[in-house]
């Protein structure tokens, strides 16, 4: 029998095609009231939750993980310079504020509900927490235009100190006691939202204050970015509230609400319970995919631009979203983000859930996790419990 030679194909993104389907999040309010003015139910103003939370997660169930396997090395140089793929978030700002806009004219004619105005106001919050990823995608990059780009997609949120604590506070201090947005186990959403929001300003500000202080200028100046930021989105409601009314006004904060929550939600299934381990000097060790809760489900990844692939983000802060690979090592959730944040709303579950997950990734020992305050007692020798915190590598 004559042998068949070895051919071996050059790797390609299948999913090329397919990063297009993220820009279906900003048109969810254009969608919204397509759906509105076809089928005459005043129910699809709620659109946007629907499509996040319901359609979403059914999708990833029927499609299941991306069995895709990760670019080899030889394609990285030339994946990461297709600006292809660069376009997919550009072309997300103009119609996440194209959607944002006609959101306030629907809201300012008066034609809508109560209910109506809540169930538009949800789906652009939808947006907006989705803008947030849009804005870490961005905002980690080299190129000042697409950090710029990430600012403008913060500033609907009211969310722009991000773009300083995420890069310079979540990224050295991930995975640790000292890290606002790594959630511990035993903290629920509920109380995790309240300290990482608050400790996420707190950080931002206090990072913006030194890195001015070394450079000698002003606090409070147009250099400092977290005040440009918080500007930014004060001028952007301003507009708004000046050209469409102050009718406006309720629905565009109760959107950026919903907005940061969203990305809190991720936040805290992102590095849930997991712990950067001492080493002999006292410094945490490295970043590992061992320290990022992965989910690797095809639709949830396109729509968030691989994010779920979050150990070789924390990895590899400045690789583009398509260059990034899934980890078998690393820590997996059991379902796509939509689903996970849905389950976080209901804190028995979420610990029934994943509990056992994270008892199992330490083998058993919990002394080795990131735990809530009242849960350290249980788990760790008390000279360890009280010791003074290192600081973080």
């Amino acid at each position: 029998m004559q042998s068949v030679p070895n051919v071996t194909h050059p790797w390609r993104d299948r999913k090329r095609p397919l990063w297009l389907l993220a820009l279906a999040v900003p048109t969810l309010p254009f969608q919204a009231g397509a759906l509105v003015s076809v089928t005459g139910v005043g129910a699809f103003w709620w659109w946007g939750p629907f499509f996040a939370f319901v359609l979403v997660p059914l999708c990833d169930l029927v499609t299941g993980r991306d069995g895709e396997a990760n670019p080899p090395e030889e394609v990285m140089a030339a994946l990461e310079a297709d600006r292809y793929y660069r376009w997919c978030t550009y072309l997300y700002l103009p119609l996440q504020y194209g959607a944002l806009v006609w959101a306030c004219g629907e809201w300012s004619a008066g034609h809508l509900s109560t209910a109506d105005g809540l169930g538009l106001a949800v789906t652009t919050g939808v947006v907006a927490g989705v803008a947030i990823n849009t804005a870490h995608e961005l905002g980690h990059k080299r190129e000042q235009s697409e950090r710029r780009l990430s600012r403008l997609a913060l500033a609907q949120s009211c969310y722009g100190h991000f773009y300083v604590e995420h890069n310079h506070g979540h990224h050295v201090r991930v995975a640790t006691p000292e890290d606002p947005a790594s959630s511990r186990l035993g903290e629920d959403y509920y109380r995790f939202l309240l300290r990482s929001v608050w400790g996420g300003l707190r950080s931002a500000w206090h990072l913006e204050r030194r890195r001015l202080g070394r450079r000698k200028r002003p606090v409070l100046s147009a250099h400092n970015d977290v005040l440009t930021a918080w500007s930014l989105s004060a001028v952007l409601f301003a507009v708004l509230t000046l050209a469409f009314g102050p009718r406006v006004l309720p629905y565009l904060v109760l959107q950026a609400v919903l907005g940061f929550c969203l990305l809190e939600a991720v936040n805290y299934l992102e590095h849930y319970g997991l712990l950067r381990q001492r080493r002999p000097d006292g410094r945490y060790e490295r970043v590992a995919p061992r320290h990022s809760w992965n989910s690797n489900n095809t639709v949830s990844n396109l729509l968030l631009f691989q994010l779920q692939r979050h150990s070789d983000h924390h990895a590899n802060p400045l690789r583009r979203y398509q260059t990034l690979r899934h980890f078998d090592e690393a820590p997996q959730l059991p379902s796509g983000y939509a689903s996970m944040i849905l389950l976080a709303l209901f804190p028995p579950l979420w610990r029934r859930v994943m509990d056992p997950r994270l008892t199992a990734h330490y083998g058993g020992d919990l002394s080795r996790a990131n735990l809530h305050p009242r849960l350290r007692h249980r788990f760790t020798a008390p000279e360890t419990a009280d010791a003074a915190p290192a600081e973080p590598c």
